[in-house]
């Protein structure tokens, strides 16, 4: 059962988090930009500042200082601060900035009339103005675009520019994550596809495996599984031909026999043949057996057992076994080894793999000859070599000796049908091994078998 995994250890969660939160900062920002700027633009108008002049002045020749209060008070809910200057001093004190409160007091003294928009949406004036008592007072007022509009249409305006841009950002940031999803889930899918109709070799894009994230580790799972999927079938297929190579000769003996038992003279005789019947259906089986061993060695694959295998003496078992079909042709088999040596792996594949070579060399070394079998251990690996007399190999065909099906020139004196020595390779490959072959001074071929020693304290201590 998988474990739970956090979403703060998902990159696509961190992704898309980020995105959100990038996607509300520029609502934010870009919000309150555009609503400074619509309500500039909208509240853009010329200002009558002597008319606003004359009205201070009214209210203060009519009432006093209370009726400039109330005049003032009247004219900030419209969004403008003012007030009456006499002799350099407000009659009522007003909210300024800095910078124009310190160009103040020249503006008072220059006796000019003054209007000003140092900065958009801001507006200053000085205004002289003449009361009924022959006094000169200046008029000071400053407005903002901000200011004349109520923060509760303010904050209408500015909820509205939110709103719509982040329904805007929403869709964009929406479309690109649905974009970066789909694309790479869409490429997958066709893999798929194209893997159901048997196209193995079918891959994902790098493009989307090497992603940084979920969707690119599962395009990276997804080209795991294809390669796999590729490996076992071509490997069954492999093993079905190998497994048909190897039963057509016994189940050609095998009709044979039921033939001649079937004629046969009398029922001693028939049994005789049926007893030999008997041997090759038990041959054919174990024939199987390690077809399935080396199938499920091959393709990692549980229920293929290891164990520790005695090269010495499994190459003598082999040599003996093979004394018989030898000795048909007049050829000698010689054994020797320099010590014992031991390899972790399935003994029924290995007599299979150096029965096959046994039999190579027999087959194409000539009456009389002799076939030599050398065990040598070199450090951590064991090196069966197997030596005939026979023709050889032409130097090009040698790589190609390996490959199923192959047969070479020389092959055309022996029967088979190419896949021998192709077994052989691939059953030391599954135990960590390599098989070589090379022509031998004054004729003959030398097959070479490398298999890793099995580790024990002996073997670590010689190397």
């Amino acid at each position: 059962m998988s474990s739970f995994n956090s979403p703060f250890r998902s990159p696509l969660f961190w992704r898309l988090l980020i995105s959100v939160c990038i996607a509300n900062v520029l609502v934010l920002m870009l919000g309150g930009l555009l609503t400074r700027s619509f309500i500039n633009f909208s509240m853009q108008q010329a200002f009558d500042w002597p008319a606003l002049a004359q009205a201070a002045e009214q209210a203060y020749d009519k009432d006093g200082a209370s009726g400039l209060d109330e005049w003032v008070r009247q004219q900030r809910e419209q969004g403008v601060d003012a007030t009456l200057y006499q002799n350099g001093e407000p009659l009522r004190d007003i909210r300024l900035p800095p910078s124009i409160r310190h160009m103040l007091p020249d503006w008072l003294s220059s006796g000019h009339d003054i209007a000003l928009n140092p900065w958009p949406g801001f507006y200053v004036s000085v205004q002289n103005v003449t009361g009924t008592d022959g006094q000169v007072r200046q008029l000071v007022a400053v407005s903002s675009s901000r200011s004349r509009i109520p923060p509760r249409t303010r904050g209408k305006i500015l909820l509205g520019v939110q709103l719509g841009l982040s329904l805007l950002m929403i869709a964009a940031i929406g479309w690109w994550v649905a974009r970066s999803v789909s694309r790479p889930v869409e490429a997958m899918r066709a893999a798929t596809r194209k893997m159901a109709t048997g196209e193995f070799t079918t891959r994902v894009d790098q493009r989307w495996s090497s992603k940084r994230d979920e969707l690119g580790q599962l395009a990276r799972d997804f080209n795991g599984m294809a390669e796999r999927i590729e490996h076992l079938v071509a490997h069954d297929r492999g093993v079905l031909q190998d497994l048909s190579h190897e039963l057509r000769s016994p189940l050609a003996r095998l009709h044979l026999i039921l033939d001649l038992a079937q004629h046969s003279a009398n029922a001693e005789q028939a049994a005789a043949h049926f007893e030999r019947a008997e041997h090759e259906i038990s041959r054919m089986d174990r024939m199987t057996a390690e077809m399935l061993a080396l199938s499920r060695l091959e393709g990692d694959l549980p229920g293929m057992v290891r164990e520790s295998v005695d090269l010495v003496a499994l190459a003598k078992d082999r040599v003996a076994a093979a004394h018989i079909d030898a000795e048909a042709r007049g050829i000698v088999l010689q054994m020797a080894d320099d010590g014992p040596a031991s390899a972790q792996g399935s003994s029924i594949l290995l007599e299979r793999a150096l029965d096959n070579v046994i039999a190579n060399a027999i087959k194409f070394s000539p009456s009389e000859g002799v076939v030599h079998i050398v065990l040598n251990r070199r450090e951590l690996f064991a090196e069966l070599h197997v030596r005939d007399r026979g023709p050889g190999v032409p130097e090009e065909e040698l790589p190609l000796l390996f490959r199923p099906f192959f047969r070479g020139t020389n092959a055309a004196q022996a029967s088979g049908h190419g896949l021998g020595l192709a077994i052989v390779q691939r059953v030391m490959q599954a135990h960590g091994g390599e098989v070589t072959a090379r022509n031998l001074d004054g004729g003959g071929l030398e097959v070479v078998m490398h298999l890793p020693l099995q580790v024990t304290a002996e073997v670590a201590d010689a190397a």
